[in-house]
């Protein structure tokens, strides 16, 4: 039997829809997370359908000093680390996740992982990028100043340090919009103007509308995060589609009356080219957004 795979936030909307495809494939998965957002519910499938002894679910947050004795008992072969800069947080949870990834590089280091695998929001990581410059390569120096977008560089800089002083493996993805069924109603834009269809409530446009975000299925990103599992490495990767939807177009699609906000919009436009997870993780994304939505 294969050591098992260990997933911190996989009660969560992008977590538990990993750890469904990590035991069809039948590998043993470790569920870390503290459920401060996740939720027992987004794993019933994996609860009810795995082997026995296939899932092992650990109420624990990824700064206690218990993930060094829990990485020395399970021997995880992989880390997928999802409970860092998710969508929501406020500054100083942001801080304090970035400071968890540090608590669990150095369980990872101590107890032997061979690899660490990382999801990123890539919005925080680049910011606002020149129109000319879209969609946005990894190879870009990186500008901004933002908080969130400091805190993401500085996840890679530790992935970075920690494979060159420690033999550490790792890949970092940057993923870009994720959306998809299980996603809580604060968790993203396709989410939150869903949820206000359904109620029948207009939704706030933030700025005039008009700026783009790059839309991926969470399928898609489920399946880049597996790819990287043996792929990848010592790799910023994005993932993202590559194609633009602009906030009011999205708005329409979803049936929702909208009204302006004065509040911030964030980058005018954004996508990502994933030229280089096409070579190294042999991925692209399939799903177009008319296909996601319809799966809602």
């Amino acid at each position: 039997m294969p050591p098992p795979v260990l997933v911190t936030g996989g009660a969560g909307f992008i977590g538990s829809a990993l750890v469904d495809r990590l035991l069809a494939e039948g590998r043993h998965v470790d569920v870390v997370d503290n459920f401060s957002t996740g939720s027992l519910a987004n794993l019933a499938t994996a609860r009810s359908t795995a082997a026995a002894g296939a899932l092992k679910i650990h109420q624990l947050d990824v700064r206690a000093e218990e993930m060094d004795e829990l990485l020395a008992r399970r021997e995880p072969s992989i880390v997928y680390h999802l409970a860092v800069l998710a969508p929501g947080q406020g500054i100083v949870q942001a801080a304090e996740s970035v400071a968890g990834t540090v608590n669990l590089l150095e369980a990872a280091r101590r107890n032997g992982v061979a690899k660490v695998v990382v999801a990123l929001p890539a919005v925080s990581l680049y910011g606002d990028v020149p129109p000319r410059e879209l969609p946005v390569k990894e190879g870009r120096t990186f500008e901004t100043t933002a908080l969130d977008s400091v805190l993401a560089r500085a996840v890679c800089d530790l992935l970075a340090v920690y494979r060159s002083e420690h033999q550490l493996e790792y890949s970092a993805l940057a993923l870009t919009n994720v959306y998809g069924p299980r996603q809580r109603e604060t968790g993203g834009v396709i989410a939150s103007f869903r949820a206000s269809a359904q109620r029948g409530d207009a939704v706030d446009l933030h700025g005039d509308g008009r700026q783009t975000r790059d839309f991926l299925f969470i399928d898609d990103a489920v399946d880049a995060l597996v790819r990287a599992g043996p792929k990848g490495g010592g790799l910023l990767i994005n993932i993202g589609t590559g194609t633009q939807t602009s906030i009011r177009d999205l708005a329409e699609r979803l049936g929702v009356e909208t009204k302006l906000s004065i509040k911030p919009a964030g980058p005018a436009r954004f996508a990502v080219s994933s030229v280089r997870a096409r070579i190294h993780l042999q991925w692209e994304s399939w799903t177009t957004l008319e296909d996601g939505l319809s799966q809602l």
